[in-house]
């Protein structure tokens, strides 16, 4: 398992531990050269989407020492975003998920729910 895929599993953990729903992994690596793997999860209210980024943040941060080199988004968004080079974060309202339908659009990668 490389470090890319250590993040993106470590992140995946961090958003399940705050209920995150629908957690999903791309691995992008062989199709883009951008980032290796995106995460992508759901909440259901938008103090849920501030507790899940929060909890990964935290635990990348206790667990590997990095920090996201940008983030975007704020709850109200619906659609928020940690970047952390070769993983990027999606946490998204449902409905603004199922309108950005990145799973879809990235239909290409190599996708596995995530199961604690």
């Amino acid at each position: 398992m490389n470090d890319s895929e250590i993040l993106a599993r470590v992140c995946a953990a961090a958003a399940d531990e705050k209920k995150a729903e629908s957690i999903t992994l791309l691995d992008l690596r062989p199709i883009n050269g951008f980032t290796d793997f995106f995460v992508i999860c759901s909440g259901t209210s938008e103090p849920q989407l501030k507790a899940i980024t929060s909890s990964i943040r935290e635990n990348v941060r206790k667990q590997l020492g990095l920090r996201p080199l940008a983030a975007d988004g704020i709850p109200g968004s619906q659609w928020m975003v940690l970047d952390y080079g070769g993983v990027i974060v999606h946490v998204f309202l449902e409905e603004m998920r199922t309108f950005y339908d990145l799973e879809n659009l990235w239909s290409d990668a190599t996708r596995s729910e995530w199961v604690e």
